[in-house]
């Protein structure tokens, strides 16, 4: 005997357990085969990766909690199982991914698929489509179950001509500007100016109360910072104060005495 076939499900001679392995699992190799279970098939476990921008990610409107929203709703809703979640915050200059290479690495060891939120969000990303196709591993993209490997492939060509477009236009148009007399870098440079002179200013404003905290015997920029965070003075970027902005903050003044 090879296999079920469904003329033989409505027999008496056959567990109803085979008919049901039949139609979850196809036709069954009856030789040395044990009774098949209701369940012919594990979990699919899955490698969550996550990319965020500390730049961005308020602005994309896909931040982590939306992009984790949407893979844990497609897990929950086709029974799989989250081994564990990697997330990568990078800036635009960063091209190493270290997040991604061990989410890799856990999905090829685990046998597991790496499962990402939005593929178009990851789509123009060359280090991240060419680091996909070079690990083997399977992947998923929850607003595109059906992409594989081949729709990588086409959109790492895309992503990496549209860099080259894009750079070809940019060096363009910086040729043209300096043709018609612009000077390059110009405007950077003013704009570093009238930062720094902001950053001064700000920090003629409060030096007066970092004086006081210093008055009272305390030297340290750590306790510094936690005093003007207990007068509610925010700092130059309007944050939170930390031993760090403390000391710009001296070392602009002490500059400032000693130029004149």
């Amino acid at each position: 005997m090879f296999g079920l076939h469904y003329k033989w499900m409505s027999s008496n001679n056959f567990d109803f357990r085979f008919a049901l392995a039949f139609k979850k699992c196809g036709p069954i190799n009856m030789r040395n085969t044990p009774i098949p279970t209701l369940s012919c098939n594990e979990p699919t476990k899955y490698i969550a990766y996550y990319r965020v921008s500390t730049q961005r990610q308020g602005i994309s409107g896909l931040g982590l909690e939306g992009q984790k929203s949407i893979v844990l709703e497609f897990i929950t809703q086709t029974n799989g199982i989250l081994l564990e979640e990697y997330v990568e915050v990078e800036s635009g200059r960063k091209t190493n991914r270290v997040k991604l290479a061990e989410a890799l690495k856990l999905a090829k060891k685990q046998k597991a698929v790496l499962i990402i939120a939005k593929l178009d969000r990851l789509a123009r990303n060359v280090h991240f489509i060419t680091g996909l196709m070079a690990s083997g591993v399977d992947f998923l993209a929850c607003d595109m179950p059906s992409a594989n490997k081949l729709t990588i492939g086409i959109l790492a060509c895309v992503a990496e001509d549209e860099a080259d477009r894009i750079s070809q236009r940019t060096k363009i148009a910086l040729k043209m500007a300096k043709e018609r007399g612009v000077k390059l870098g110009v405007y950077g440079k003013e704009l570093a100016r009238q930062q720094k002179e902001k950053a001064m200013h700000h920090a003629k404003s409060i030096y007066g109360y970092i004086e006081g905290v210093r008055g009272r015997g305390i030297q340290s920029y750590a306790k510094i910072a936690a005093e003007l965070n207990a007068m509610g003075i925010q700092s130059y970027t309007n944050g939170d104060w930390h031993g760090t902005s403390v000391m710009r903050v001296i070392k602009r003044i002490e500059s400032l005495k000693s130029a004149t």
